[in-house]
């Protein structure tokens, strides 16, 4: 690694000048979104891009979403798009919210994995845009972590694992959100959310008037199937201890489950879940790590991802994880708890 600087009080004009021209002649970065950090380099370099996919271990098939600095731009980079689309930019750009549109061809294959799509986001996180704006090109960029560990929301849970890969990281703290972004196709006029986030089904109900959840939310596809957003494909967010998902609707119940899992593995476990549990598990505070008060999920959002790295450093023999409900931004939660327990789930309605 070869520079790193902290713009979480201030952006320094020349340290964003350094970092536009490595992002300009190839080079790839680590910096701060709104969402989590991301890894990025120029979008039409595609030798550029191919340095982010051997940084992280990233599978080729999987796509990068692309980000711009704002909507004026994505006419580079997308072409025919419909009503329906135009209306998802008017309401969700800029912000945590990915719309896949038909690419140019100005676009490489490697960005897309091939497809005749490209998942375009405009950041509203002000260091974002501005390395976009500075650096005069779209910049593709996955999540800043190694391929299928949990995402970085703070620079110092991604640094060690990355710092000898990227040419510069950029520190602003940590991020807002701590999901990924709402990725959304539009199939026959109806919004489809291929990967669920901070913008609920819900949200582009109100706006569209229609939506719908894909099947593979809470799935999984084949290794054969294309992936046409990021997170769906392959194992994501998992730290290296193996993890147990647990949900129940009765908050008893939920109490119940997690004491009989803490049993069975002798105790020998960490658990992630609210704070209000924490005292009826009997567990200290090395055995028990907080995302938040229970009705509170933007903070369980924001949390999670830490949560697991930090569990992941105690070598317990589990990680049980208290889920939530599958509404709102609960579906964007389970998403992601669902694939770090490689659909080692128990739920009780």
């Amino acid at each position: 690694m070869k520079m790193y600087y902290n713009w979480e009080k201030m952006t320094n004009t020349e340290e964003l000048r350094v970092v536009c021209n490595l992002i300009r002649n190839g080079e790839i970065i680590i910096f701060p979104t709104e969402t989590v950090y991301g890894i990025g380099a120029n979008a039409l370099d595609a030798n550029a891009v191919g340095k982010i996919f051997a940084a992280k271990g990233r599978p080729s098939d999987n796509p990068l979403i692309v980000h711009l600095a704002d909507r004026n731009k994505i006419q580079e980079v997308a072409q025919d798009i419909t009503e329906v689309e135009q209306e998802l930019i008017d309401n969700f750009m800029p912000g945590p919210f990915t719309l896949i549109l038909k690419r140019k061809p100005i676009i490489p294959d490697i960005v897309t994995a091939g497809l005749d799509t490209v998942a375009i986001r405009i950041p509203e996180n002000i260091i974002a845009k501005g390395i976009i704006t500075y650096s005069g090109v779209p910049i593709a960029a996955p999540s800043a972590n190694i391929s299928g560990k949990p995402s970085g929301t703070k620079i110092e849970d991604i640094r060690k694992e990355l710092e000898g890969k990227v040419s510069a990281i950029v520190d602003g703290g940590e991020t807002k959100i701590g999901i990924e972004s709402t990725v959304v196709k539009v199939i026959d006029e109806v919004p489809v959310v291929l990967r669920p986030g901070k913008i609920t089904p819900e949200q582009i109900d109100a706006v569209i008037g229609r939506v719908r959840i894909d099947k593979n939310i809470l799935g999984t596809l084949n290794k054969d199937e294309v992936a046409e957003s990021p997170g769906m494909k392959y194992k994501h967010y998992a730290p290296e201890t193996s993890c147990k998902l647990v949900y129940c609707k009765d908050e008893l119940d939920q109490i119940f489950y997690l004491k009989k899992f803490i049993k069975q593995y002798d105790g020998d476990v960490v658990v992630i879940g609210v704070e209000e549990h924490k005292e009826k598990l009997f567990l200290d505070d090395q055995r028990f790590i907080s995302v938040g008060k229970k009705d509170n999920l933007e903070d369980y959002a924001r949390n999670i991802f830490s949560a697991l790295r930090k569990a992941d450093q105690i070598k317990s023999s589990k990680i049980i994880i208290e889920g939530v409900k599958m509404e709102g931004l609960g579906y964007a939660i389970m998403n992601r708890l669902i694939r770090t327990c490689e659909h080692d789930f128990f739920e009780k309605q």
